[in-house]
């Protein structure tokens, strides 16, 4: 018994060196690789701040939607002047979703169908995202998108608006 007990924990350690320079293998693949962009992000490199300067293409060919939305004042979050909203919005092909802000109004963007091209001014190439990306929207970030694509593309919104802004449908 002892012996067979002392062959197993053998053959553990041996199958624990190999899985172990497996991983060293691996992992050491994968740090050597050239470095790539995230599915719908900036490349690296291209990153920067005010790189892209803004666009006056006027909104075209876009349907927005508001779903839902909450009076964050009264929850308990308790941000006074603030509601969280839902929208849908709908891109046909060639659709312009206009150059805007999101220093004061953080939001978050799922690509429910299409896809579609963001011009931002942090980066310096256009960034397209596909059905399935999403993107958070951010302090420093303005920029527009278009559907540079042939099908509708569908975009949920959801972002943290201002109540006193005059256009609840504002981009």
């Amino acid at each position: 018994m002892i012996a067979k007990l002392s062959m197993n924990s053998v053959l553990v350690r041996r199958l624990m060196g190999v899985l172990l320079m497996g991983a060293l293998l691996i992992g050491g693949a994968v740090a050597m690789a050239p470095a790539t962009a995230l599915a719908g992000s900036c490349p690296a490199g291209k990153q920067g701040v005010d790189v892209r300067k803004p666009d006056t293409t006027p909104a075209r060919d876009v349907t927005d939607t508001v779903i839902s939305s909450i009076d964050v004042a009264k929850e308990p979050a308790d941000i006074e002047g603030r509601q969280f909203r839902m929208r849908r919005l709908e891109v046909k092909p060639g659709g312009v979703v206009p150059w805007h802000s999101h220093d004061d109004r953080p939001a978050i963007i799922y690509i429910v169908k299409g896809e579609i091209t963001e011009y931002a001014s942090t980066c310096s190439v256009p960034i397209v995202h596909k059905a399935g990306d999403s993107t958070a929207e951010r302090h420093g970030v303005a920029h527009w998108w278009k559907n540079t694509g042939k099908t509708t593309a569908v975009l949920i919104s959801a972002d943290l608006l201002h109540v006193n802004d005059a256009d609840p449908h504002m981009m």
